[in-house]
């Protein structure tokens, strides 16, 4: 199964055991992050439905890209400026492509139902 998922602004496409450089995401190595934000998702040709559907990833490291030198110059006024810059990326190691998790839905829907009862019932008795 794949999935292209987007994050800081660029689109990945992943496989369960992928790993990715992406821009930096919080976290220390070794912690686990979920990528909510699922563009398309399919077996081979298939393509599956995204609602809800999350990759969950790992860690593997934090680090810094090549040094980009910035260089500025305008001609015959004598300004001349070198500068450099290494952007941070954060190194991702794909663990699994599947649906969310909803541990809190179902309490909030309990919660309305026994309120919806609730109000019934006195109107039932009136």
């Amino acid at each position: 199964m794949f999935a292209v998922v987007r994050t800081g602004g660029k689109q990945y496409r992943v496989a369960a055991g992928d790993k990715i450089v992406v821009e930096k995401i919080d976290g220390e190595a070794g912690s686990s992050v979920t990528l909510g934000d699922v563009l398309l998702a399919g077996e081979g040709s298939d393509l599956q439905p995204t609602d809800g559907l999350t990759v969950a990833a790992e860690i593997v490291a934090q680090a810094k890209g090549e040094k980009v030198i910035v260089f500025k110059k305008r001609r015959r006024h004598n300004y001349r400026r070198r500068n450099g810059h290494r952007q941070n990326h954060t190194i991702l190691k794909i663990v699994s492509i599947g649906a969310a998790e909803k541990k809190a839905a179902p309490k909030k829907a309990a919660a309305k139902k026994t309120e919806e009862a609730g109000a019934e019932a006195p109107a039932a008795e009136a």
